[in-house]
């Protein structure tokens, strides 16, 4: 079995509250468990109101599918005209590491 994940660094564009990031990062992460299957949620810079983290995680048999969903899942985010990504960091591991 591999585990993998990849956490998203975005800045969000004219937001002034907390209460318009959550209007932006909520459907967004809705969107990726939706689309994707997989688990994600809103993790880093809960406290900013222009800056976002989002994590998500997924589980395959094999790595070519994960790299696959992992990449899939990154141009999604980037291409969102709502946010701008920062950064993206990913990790896999397997179940014998």
């Amino acid at each position: 079995m591999w585990i993998g994940w990849i956490e998203f660094d975005v800045l969000l564009g004219d937001v002034r509250s907390l209460k318009e990031k959550r209007a932006i990062i909520r459907p967004l992460v809705t969107e990726l468990r939706q689309r994707f299957q997989v688990s994600a949620a809103e993790v880093d810079h809960l406290d900013l109101h222009r800056r976002g983290g989002v994590g998500v995680a997924a589980a395959s048999a094999d790595a070519a599918h994960l790299v696959e969903l992992l990449d899939s899942i990154e141009r999604f985010v980037a291409g969102r005209p709502e946010l701008e990504l920062l950064s993206a960091h990913r990790r896999m591991l397997t179940s014998e590491d």
